[in-house]
């Protein structure tokens, strides 16, 4: 099953990449507005298996899954191989982050390139379904209502530029934050602790990966989250980046007007955003 948001309204996205509007197809039963919709996950899933039919849209009518997230968490250092080409040690604790609804963009979206250290990094996003506190670890997954990609794209000075840093800000510039395409329906994913991972700057492959190699994996980022704060349905998590990114090259590569990002996930889909 996948659910996207087209021009506002949620949507079936069909095997043959037709949309189906969920209001429409359950005779008004569930609303057009994607954030209503996370509540009400098992009836979604449920007419998911009844619906037939659909009709062509164009990928740049599709807006984020969850447009109004009341959280997005961002993770630091998951992947085994982005921490040691950081230099930094394998941590024992989520390190955890926040990048503000505002950054929210659309899967196809342009990125405004207003700084000359802007850098990408590919993620597995995790919208939340259900949500809730203290979720255990097994039943983790319950809670989810869907995967999709998603890039963290980053300012690395003003992630930096206080001691300690604080990440937020220099995550959160406008359209720092672009997923989907759709969310695919997280029960539906037989490999979902182990996606292929491929970013592509400009055609090169700059990012190449499987979320395997996850420090945390998605239940035990949802365990962790929750025992601290309640998880509502829609909030993102940005699970974090594989190696590849451009501020750990050398020399340090950063994003530039014209750049065209492709960000890859198996089984799940593919978003691309124009750096302008």
């Amino acid at each position: 099953m996948r659910v996207a948001n087209l021009q506002g309204r949620a949507a079936f996205i069909t095997p043959e990449n037709l949309a189906i509007d969920i209001e429409r197809a359950s005779s008004g039963a569930l609303p057009h507005d994607p954030m209503q919709l996370f509540e009400r996950w098992a009836q979604v899933r449920k007419l998911a298996a009844t619906v037939h039919g659909g009709v062509p849209f164009a990928a740049a009518d599709l807006d984020a899954p969850s447009p109004l997230p009341r959280q997005i968490f961002g993770i630091g250092l998951n992947y085994r191989e982005h921490a040691v080409e950081t230099g930094a040690p394998i941590p024992d604790t989520p390190l955890t982050f926040t990048k503000f609804a505002s950054a929210v963009n659309k899967p196809f979206g342009d990125i405004p390139i207003e700084v000359s250290t802007t850098d990408w990094e590919i993620e597995l996003v995790v919208v939340i379904g259900s949500g809730g506190r203290n979720i255990a670890e097994s039943a983790a997954w319950d809670a989810v209502a869907g995967l999709c990609v998603g890039q963290d794209i980053s300012d690395r000075v003003l992630q930096r530029a206080t001691q300690p840093p604080q990440f937020n800000l220099g995550k959160s510039r406008r359209g720092y934050a672009p997923f989907g395409p759709w969310l695919v329906d997280a029960t539906t994913v037989s490999n979902r602790d182990a996606l292929a991972l491929t970013c592509t700057l400009n055609g090169e492959v700059v990012q190449q990966s499987n979320s395997s190699d996850l420090i945390f994996s998605i239940p035990q980022l949802v365990a962790y989250l929750s025992s601290i704060v309640e998880l509502c349905p829609g909030d993102a998590i940005f699970t974090g980046t594989p190696s590849g990114v451009g501020g750990a090259r050398t020399p340090p590569r950063f994003l530039t007007s014209g750049d065209v990002l492709v960000s890859t996930i198996d089984g799940v889909g593919s978003i691309t955003n124009r750096c302008v």
